[in-house]
């Protein structure tokens, strides 16, 4: 992205670990925010993860600052104070009550700082629950998620940490209004994001459905299609396609192209209705028909014809899709290690090119001389 970054000049203070709130704290990096992660002597467990935790360190901290400091020690403890007072935003993801032992709980740190936002990022909002401990697979159990995406018989969590990322994209959204209203009111705020309830933001759809209709709600894998065709099908060299024809203009086009003008001609299936109904003889049809095609050219037609459709991809096999490799698509980042790896950038773009911040992944306290410098400078001059 040309020029600056829209937060350049916000400086964030974050200390916290797993995905919530490093996932806030990377998005407010790559829309220019300054992100210092304070960790302790040992540096953040989550630097330490393998198997499927192995990029949540580096993916969910690139581009931010590293900083050492033990808070069980007075000296430390004076510098994270220090550090607070130059920050706009302080990220944390602690159990209730653990930052209050060493005076880093919000209201604490509101007397102190009272232009300070405080994001916390929390299993649960205020109530009852408010004292438990959540991990995502956690809330996506008792939320329905994992029912809707499996069975009752069979709860399947979500294949990604995605109500814990979007958790943390709801610490941004409450950052930045915060923000905003600091610009009318010179206050800062005390946020608190719920883990639990932003799982409930993601079923809410299932939620109203049943308040609407009183019809209990039923799992993805088990619903009753909406749309004559919504499927995946099988090519004729093996490759699985999912199809969705779901207007009335698609349906007439599709059975034009792929031999089924008998659907047309077919007083059963005159509505959407009709052929929703029928799926259970013409599904089988259709993937007849589609197991005479090769899946390249039945994706290249559908994609004039305007049809929706997917390949049935693994997550690696982004990196070869021409629109992921477009570009600003993806984004290269340097490992504490040198090692380069790729992700995708924000999906954003303003004025046509997409957002773009620091990208390297902070060694364990590599930044600690530099900013404590900087702190005693500062107290030198009476700034802080």
């Amino acid at each position: 992205m040309g020029g600056s970054l829209p937060l350049e000049g916000i400086r964030v203070v974050e200390m916290s670990h797993m995905v919530m709130g490093p996932a806030c704290g990377m998005i407010l990096v790559q829309l220019g925010a300054e992100v210092i992660k304070v960790e302790p002597p040992k540096g953040d467990k989550t630097r330490e993860l393998r198997g499927m935790g192995t990029s949540f360190f580096p993916l969910f901290n690139r581009g931010k600052r590293s900083v050492i400091l033990d808070l069980e020690q007075p000296e430390d403890r004076s510098n994270m104070e220090k550090l607070l007072s130059t920050a706009d935003v302080f990220i944390e993801n602690f159990k209730d009550g653990m930052l209050a032992k060493i005076g880093l709980d919000a209201d604490t740190l509101l007397e102190k700082f009272p232009e300070l936002i405080i994001a916390g990022h929390k299993g649960f909002l205020t109530g009852p629950y408010e004292h438990r401990p959540a991990l995502d697979e956690v809330v996506q159990m008792m939320s329905g998620l994992a029912m809707m995406t499996g069975s009752k018989e069979k709860p399947l969590r979500v294949g990604a940490s995605a109500t814990d990322i979007m958790g943390g994209m709801f610490g941004v959204i409450g950052i930045l209004t915060s923000l905003l209203d600091r610009q009318k009111t010179g206050k800062g705020k005390n946020i608190r994001v719920g883990l639990f309830e932003n799982c409930l933001f993601i079923v809410a759809q299932h939620m109203v459905q049943h308040e609407m209709t009183g019809i209990p709600s039923t799992p993805m894998p088990q619903r009753t299609h909406a749309w004559p065709v919504y499927d995946v099908f099988e090519t004729s060299d093996g490759e699985k396609i999912f199809v969705g024809v779901v207007t009335n203009g698609h349906w007439e086009v599709f059975c034009k192209t792929y031999g089924l003008e008998q659907f047309l001609e077919d007083d059963r299936l005159k509505t959407a209705t009709d052929r929703i109904e029928a799926r259970s003889w013409t599904i089988p049809i259709v993937a007849k028909q589609m197991a005479l095609v090769k899946a390249e050219d039945l994706t290249t037609k559908l994609d004039v014809l305007s049809i929706p459709f997917a390949r049935i991809n693994a997550p690696e096999d982004l990196f070869n899709d021409p629109h992921v490799q477009r570009p600003g698509g993806l984004v290269q980042s340097k490992n504490v290690d040198a090692r380069v790896f790729r992700a995708p950038a924000l999906p954003i773009e303003m004025d046509g090119e997409n957002v773009v911040g620091k990208l390297d992944v902070p060694k364990l306290g590599a930044d600690t001389t530099s900013i404590l410098h900087e702190l005693d400078t500062l107290a030198g001059r009476g700034a802080i």
